[in-house]
């Protein structure tokens, strides 16, 4: 018979379990305001009956981030106001540790604010301390998602990224596409609008240092003309399953 030291007298005992058995029972005696006794049975995975602890420590080992990376230092900070600044945002993470640089980004285009920023901390544990003190909270309203980058962006193959950038055609006669499908490619982008106007080309904004879209792209057009041609066709119309905005860049 083993005994919890976590619980309060008389009101956990566990019955250790036969050596034919594969699990274990948890007796509770009911408190004044339960009226029946309940039992809780624990079973163990059939696939993998080692302790839970040594599992999760293993786990732990094998999903852990280099301490002596910059990634491990680096904070992703998603979700932030679009008002936000670098100084701003780094004002807010410094309460909670040092902070090396703070650096929201920005559409290269628009100009806007991409909604999501990078902190890198003087410490792992200035790093691991924000990420307990900030994931799930808010800024200016907004529920932000904080957490370590895995690895460093640098060590991300990009080259087919940057001869998109490269590629594309600037123009004064631009418009803004959001809203758009996870599938939809910068090529997708330019011959659906290719339907309304002469394109000159056609961008999906990238998450910095991947290949994942960040749900927005945009096009330019030879003319203003087309520009409003495409405003009125296509905005609010369907784009590989989901409705995309379209407005002046």
């Amino acid at each position: 018979m083993a005994t919890s030291m976590l619980s309060p007298p008389n009101l956990l005992s566990l019955a250790a379990p036969s050596p034919s058995s594969s699990s274990s029972t948890l007796y509770f005696k009911p408190a004044t305001h339960l009226s029946q006794p309940f039992s809780l049975k624990l079973v163990p995975s059939k696939r993998n009956r080692r302790p839970f602890a040594v599992a999760a420590e293993e786990a732990a080992v094998t999903t852990s981030v280099d301490p002596k990376s910059e990634g491990a230092r680096r904070l992703y900070v998603g979700n932030i106001p679009r008002t936000v600044t670098n100084d701003e945002l780094k004002n807010i993470v410094e309460e909670h540790g040092a902070v090396e640089k703070a650096e929201v980004m920005y559409d290269k285009y628009s100009g806007r604010s991409r909604r999501f920023a990078f902190v890198t901390m003087k410490t792992v544990e200035d790093a691991n301390a924000v990420v307990e003190k900030l994931n799930g909270t808010e800024i200016g309203g907004r529920e932000v998602k904080v957490n370590i980058t895995e690895k460093p962006l640098s060590t991300v193959d990009t080259s087919f990224l940057q001869a998109e950038e490269s590629n594309f055609v600037d123009s004064p006669h631009k418009v803004y596409v959001g809203n758009l499908a996870k599938t939809v490619t910068s090529d997708t982008l330019k011959t659906f609008f290719s339907e309304k106007g002469k394109v000159l080309s056609a961008k999906v904004s990238r998450v910095p240092g991947t290949s994942k879209s960040s749900g927005y792209g945009f096009v330019s057009f030879s003319s203003d003309e087309d520009v409003e041609a495409a405003i009125l066709s296509f905005n609010n119309a369907s784009l590989e399953g989901q409705k995309i905005r379209v407005n002046k860049a």
